[in-house]
């Protein structure tokens, strides 16, 4: 809230009021203008946010305490072009499943900016493939629960989590049937899939177009430390068929932030990953400071960055102010084709490479 006073009254007279200070996150200024790019029938910011901690105790920590902050990195992302938040029904631990969703449908709720800014807002949300969704009428039921807890009347992107071709391939067909009756209903703009590798990525593509329902992204691990060969296939795929990639996990879990060593390492259980992982980084993480450093950005955003220059949509996962001011120093600007290949030539160097992600089929 303002105070006016008039400037007649006499300094000496007036007591201001004891206040608590507001911490006001700072706001970048580098990001304005950047392109926007299509994502299916949608236009997207061209990093978006990923909520994966927002009611994940286990693995990031999570406390309901958190969610003041967490409403101002929705804020700040949204007050600065970002309009992409990517979500699932599975995120959230124990009596907090699906709180990654109830959060992002309260904080669009309680947005206080332009209307026209609110309504681009795209979430993309993602629906598992749990042993009792058998048929594509209970996957519908998943959509609309999530709606529910989205509070809104349609999802921008509807993704099967992941594929059951490995383990239960029967029950993959209902799930392909039940993003075809959720597309057809108006329940959500477009479809996805997350964690295909190559050959089932192809599949579905063809099993949708049959259907009618153009397949518009394909989530996948993929960053300095996931660019395997079957990644650089699943991008390839991508480009040739208009799939819009995703790439989730662009800073590897944390490994790629450079804050992290074999002697300063994250508590919970990333800390067995990193062990194994951090010691054979080193010409990467060398190779990220000494750009950063030429280009005056953070290692963050330089990891994320290169995302982008290969063409993806990064998702870095955010819990902070803090985290959110840097990722949004990842836009606005491109790494030169010379520091692309030597990233991408330190990374090579690395001897260590991230785990691919156990539910991603070939």
């Amino acid at each position: 809230m303002a105070l006016s006073m008039s400037t007649t009254t006499p300094s000496a007279l007036f007591t201001p009021p004891i206040v608590s200070p507001i911490k006001i996150p700072k706001i970048p200024r580098v990001l304005w203008p950047w392109q926007k790019v299509k994502l299916g029938p949608m236009t997207v910011s061209p990093m978006g946010f990923g909520t994966w901690a927002w009611g994940n105790q286990l693995l990031w920590g999570y406390e309901e305490s958190m969610d003041t902050e967490l409403q101002q990195v929705f804020n700040l992302a949204v007050d600065n072009g970002i309009n992409l938040f990517d979500t699932a029904d599975s995120y959230g631990t124990g009596k907090l499943n699906g709180q990654s969703e109830k959060l992002l449908g309260r904080f669009i709720g309680e947005f206080e900016g332009q209307t026209q800014v609110r309504d681009n807002i795209v979430i993309a949300t993602k629906f598992a493939a749990y042993p009792w969704r058998l048929t594509p009428n209970q996957f519908v039921n998943a959509c609309k629960s999530s709606l529910d807890r989205l509070e809104v009347d349609q999802i921008g992107i509807g993704q099967l989590h992941w594929s059951t071709a490995n383990y239960a391939p029967l029950q993959e067909r209902a799930l392909w049937d039940g993003l075809v009756a959720m597309y057809d209903k108006g329940l959500v703009r477009a479809v996805g899939v997350s964690n295909y590798g190559p050959k089932q990525l192809l599949k579905i593509h063809d099993y949708l177009k049959e259907r009618g329902v153009p397949l518009s992204s394909a989530q996948v691990q993929f960053s300095l430390l996931s660019m395997g060969e079957e990644q650089i296939e699943i991008k390839s795929i991508c480009d040739s068929l208009g799939i819009r990639l995703i790439s989730y996990s662009p800073l590897g879990l944390g490994m790629l932030t450079g804050k992290y060593s074999p002697s300063n390492l994250p508590r919970g259980p990333r800390s067995f990953l990193f062990r194994q992982i951090i010691p054979g980084l080193e010409p990467l993480v060398i190779s990220l400071k000494e750009i950063a450093e030429k280009r005056g950005k953070t290692v963050p955003q330089v990891a994320i960055n290169w995302c982008i220059c290969k063409g993806t949509i990064p998702i870095p996962g955010v819990k902070s102010v803090k985290q959110a001011e840097d990722n949004l120093g990842a836009i606005g600007w491109k790494l030169r084709a010379n520091e692309v290949d030597d990233l991408e030539y330190a990374a090579r160097q690395s001897p260590a490479k991230m785990v691919q992600n156990v539910f991603q089929t070939r």
